[in-house]
């Protein structure tokens, strides 16, 4: 399976109205770089490479020249079945990652059966100096340790990361939102004892806020709460 083979049907595809609509939501992507291919497009194609056994070529031949390649990685990653192999793709992958979209695309369900393991994986990412391996952490604690899995240890994870990072900051706001709907009494502390930067707990709250998963009595205690 060659970069050219991949690029070619990559570029039948491609609609020029998606693309100019990707452009504008990802400021840190080079336009160059936007092919412009819908997002159910990519996923059939991943399912239907992830059938060749040359499928290794394209997963271990980066940096890919163009976005819609790294989207087309992430969702071969995610579709992996064999555990030690995804760990091994995604880490691999993570430092290639110069965007949002790319990031929160990735998301393996394998994982899902090994959340003792990717615990102490997140550790390591966590301590990364690259935002997206950190954003990709924090979404992987939000997706699979806020429900029956989850520990005190996780919000104070995401609460002591000291970032200047829009895309890191973001996800963090993101991820107490989430944790305020799901864990509320455990996560709350967080927000009373303001244990975030300024920026990140007042978007936070906001998120909240805007939920529906919160109850009207919850959202009002919480705009009592931002920080002036």
């Amino acid at each position: 399976m060659t970069g050219h083979e991949i690029r070619k049907e990559l570029f039948a595809m491609q609609d020029p109205g998606y693309r100019e609509f990707q452009i504008k939501l990802m400021p840190t992507v080079d336009p160059e770089r936007v092919i412009g291919v819908r997002t159910p497009q990519l996923r059939v194609m991943a399912k239907q490479y992830m059938k060749r056994d040359d499928v290794g070529d394209f997963l271990g031949d980066m940096p890919h020249a163009y976005f819609d390649e790294d989207q087309l990685h992430a969702f071969m990653l995610s579709a992996m079945k064999d555990y030690g192999a995804c760990m091994e793709g995604v880490c691999a992958f993570l430092p290639h990652i110069d965007n949002w979209a790319t990031c929160d695309q990735l998301s393996p369900k394998v994982f899902r059966k090994h959340r003792p393991e990717l615990l102490e994986q997140i550790k390591e990412w966590l301590r990364s100096s690259e935002t997206y391996t950190v954003r990709f952490a924090v979404g992987m604690l939000m997706e699979h340790f806020l429900d029956e899995d989850f520990d005190p240890s996780c919000p104070e994870m995401v609460a002591s990361i000291s970032s200047d990072e829009y895309y890191v900051n973001m996800m963090r706001a993101w991820y107490f939102a989430t944790a305020l709907a799901k864990q509320h009494e455990a996560v709350l502390p967080f927000i009373e004892k303001k244990r975030l930067d300024k920026w990140t707990h007042n978007k936070a709250i906001q998120k909240s806020v805007e939920s529906r998963r919160i109850t009207d009595e919850q959202k009002e205690y919480l705009k009592s709460l931002r920080m002036r």
